[in-house]
């Protein structure tokens, strides 16, 4: 992996993201391109905006030196960190950065939380997985002695999610981490026999020509399911396919991709379908 983008806010989410990130790029020697947007109105860049020049020199110039400071952390000093400052949000431009520095990752922070104060759908974090082409990986509070040698990667295994599954397998290989996959059979999809659950997983990989080894994990809910089964094989992230859609149905499944970045207790990386 060449590189590694971490759009930050100066947030404890956002330095949660960066210290994984930081390692992550410390162990294969990738380049850390981290991402402020000072959220500038372009009506206030213009020559017509109602804010004076010296004014937004002046914000400018501030958030540089937060940014600078934010920057300094011992974590950082053995990995190669370039700033990159924009001075508004549009968050399709981690793309154009991605491809620039050939970015195989990008790891942003989430507030996350449970019940009716989840902000995860409609947070920056959910912008930036509905717009990018790379992985995502989303980081959830402060991840103690975090480590990425076993993926768990759960799919419903149709046949638009051959890209994701294949995306997964490539990303694993690359962090040089054990790939499992997972099919997750619950009453409420009308549960299936193993040997019918195993037909249905082997004619997707069959047209994708995968032979690949899958294990089906019964439970009452997908999400339960996952999160279970991540345990069950002490998985170290946990990874899920995303249309890139808004609202309700940009994740596989309905909004179990979102139900699952809000609640787990370890990292979740996207892959776009």
């Amino acid at each position: 992996m060449k590189s590694i983008i971490v759009p930050v806010d100066f947030s404890k989410q956002s330095e949660a993201a960066l210290k994984v990130a930081a390692k992550i790029a410390s162990k294969h020697d990738a380049e850390l391109y981290v991402l402020h947007m000072l959220e500038l109105s372009p009506v206030i860049m213009s020559d017509t905006g109602y804010v004076s020049q010296e004014h937004i020199v002046h914000l400018i110039k501030t958030g540089e030196k937060r940014f600078v400071n934010f920057l300094d952390k011992p974590y950082l000093k053995d990995v190669k960190v370039f700033p990159v400052i924009k001075h508004y949000k549009v968050f399709s431009e981690v793309n154009e950065i991605a491809e620039k520095h050939e970015a195989g990752l990008v790891v942003m922070g989430s507030h996350g939380t449970d019940g009716l104060k989840e902000i995860f759908i409609g947070s920056n974090t959910e912008r930036v997985v509905r717009n990018s082409d790379v992985p995502v990986l989303v980081v959830k509070g402060e991840v103690t002695n975090f480590k990425h040698e076993r993926m768990v990667f759960a799919s419903d295994f149709k046949k638009e999610s051959i890209s994701a599954i294949l995306d997964a397998m490539n990303f694993a290989r690359l962090l040089g981490m054990e790939l499992k996959l997972v099919y997750i059979n619950t009453p409420a999809d009308a549960i299936l026999s193993n040997k019918d659950a195993y037909r249905k997983i082997s004619n997707t990989l069959d047209k994708a020509k995968l032979g690949l080894e899958v294990d089906i994990y019964n439970d009452y809910s997908v999400e339960k399911g996952i999160f279970n089964y991540a345990e069950s094989v002490n998985a170290d992230i946990i990874g899920i396919p995303t249309h890139g859609r808004k609202g309700l149905s940009h994740f596989f499944m309905g909004s179990i991709g979102e139900d699952v970045a809000n609640h787990s207790k370890i990292p979740v990386v996207t892959f776009k379908i």
